[in-house]
């Protein structure tokens, strides 16, 4: 029998979390003295508390571990849950990812001294043309590339002839921006006429009238240059009448470098 402190330095678990555990009933000492409160674990219990520690550090709350310790001898029910938990690692190792990236290409601009950059802000119409167009809530923004797939995929059977010129672009249907539940839809001009698919759809797009400006690097400094797209709008006497739209002239689907994409941020324009 070994008393709390023991176990705990055998077992590397804090006393205070091994109180925790017998608490909620995760470990349980094998007795507790009726007279001093003492608690004592038997040697046997060593293993379970490994296995909790080595839980709690691959990520899983306490809830989680009580619910993989009673699936026992249950390999379908374990491995489930060790899939939902990989699942939910390999998600937060993607954002993890797409932060670092962020933070060096800051680092770089820094080392770099870069000054805040002009951006050319152009008044220009962007003429009727036909396009293949899907629209659908997502879940947040940086899911609009299932749209670009269900696109490709849907059309690819059509061999549909590309628009002269081909405007790729993004037209973001909220007027606002949200965290979440984002109404999106991506556009592909086209030649020709075609009949819908199931999630495609061919209209004719009437001209628009925008401020626009074209800017290269990551897509972290869209709302940079709409700032100044925007202050160009107010102080050249026009005002705001639809969806901002953003034309990709130079994208994933042709580089995976960010510094090498080529980005128009479009905002429909009307004299106030």
């Amino acid at each position: 029998m070994l008393k709390i402190g023991e176990f705990s330095k055998l077992s590397r678990i804090s006393i205070r979390m091994l109180r925790h555990y017998d608490e909620i009933g995760l470990l349980r000492p094998v007795r507790i003295d009726a007279f001093t409160g003492y608690r004592y674990y038997g040697e046997d219990q060593l293993p379970l508390a490994g296995r909790i520690a080595a839980l709690r550090d691959m990520g899983f709350g306490l809830s989680a571990i009580s619910e993989v310790l009673a699936c026992g001898g249950d390999a379908p029910s374990l491995e489930r849950l060790l899939a939902c938990r990989e699942g939910e690692l390999r998600d937060h190792l993607q954002e993890v990812e797409r932060q670092l990236r962020l933070l060096e290409s800051l680092r770089r601009n820094l080392r770099e001294e870069r000054q805040a950059m002009q951006y050319n802000v152009n008044l220009k119409t962007i003429p009727e043309r036909n396009a293949a167009c899907v629209r659908q809530i997502l879940p947040r923004y940086d899911c609009e590339g299932t749209l670009w797939e269900t696109l490709m995929r849907e059309t690819a059977p059509l061999h549909i002839v590309d628009g002269d010129p081909c405007i790729c672009c993004a037209v973001f249907h909220d007027g606002e921006y949200k965290e979440a539940d984002v109404d999106v839809e991506v556009q592909k001009s086209v030649k020709g006429s075609y009949p819908d698919t199931e999630h495609v759809h061919f209209r004719t797009l009437p001209a628009v009238t925008v401020a626009s400006a074209t800017y290269q690097g990551g897509y972290h400094l869209i709302g940079e240059v709409s700032a100044a797209v925007a202050a160009w709008v107010r102080d050249n006497g026009y005002s705001f009448c639809g969806p901002a739209f953003y034309i990709y002239h130079v994208s994933p689907h042709e580089t995976q470098n960010p510094d090498e994409f080529v980005t128009e941020i479009c905002l429909p324009v009307e004299k106030a």
